[in-house]
């Protein structure tokens, strides 16, 4: 997966990965039961989400405040180790990455 998905200039990821993470985000949250992993569309391909979320986990750029509460809802308690400030991409992605992880082992 990571031909796909394009490498991090110095912990900055483009304008498109970030949309990405985004969308990855409202695909986690609408993964139902017994449902295989979603995936986002990134440059005309089908990507995991898990595999967004890995990309981003070493993203230094801030995140937007709106994002931050999305994924502080979607964690719920796990989201308490977030920065109360505005946290980085890469904060909010190693969270929704185990996640992934913990759910696809689950099921």
């Amino acid at each position: 997966m990571t031909r796909v998905l394009p490498p991090l200039h110095e912990g900055h990821a483009p304008i498109f990965l970030h949309q990405a993470f985004d969308d990855a985000l409202d695909a986690y949250q609408q993964w139902g039961l017994l449902m295989d992993e979603p995936a986002v569309m990134l440059e005309g391909r089908s990507v995991p989400i898990s595999a967004v979320f890995g990309r981003m986990r070493s993203c230094t750029d801030l995140m937007p405040s709106r994002i931050r509460d999305e994924v502080r809802a979607t964690a719920g308690a796990r989201a308490a180790g977030l920065p109360d400030d505005i946290p980085t991409y890469a904060e909010a992605a190693f969270l929704m990455r185990a996640l992934c992880v913990a759910r696809l082992r689950r099921e």
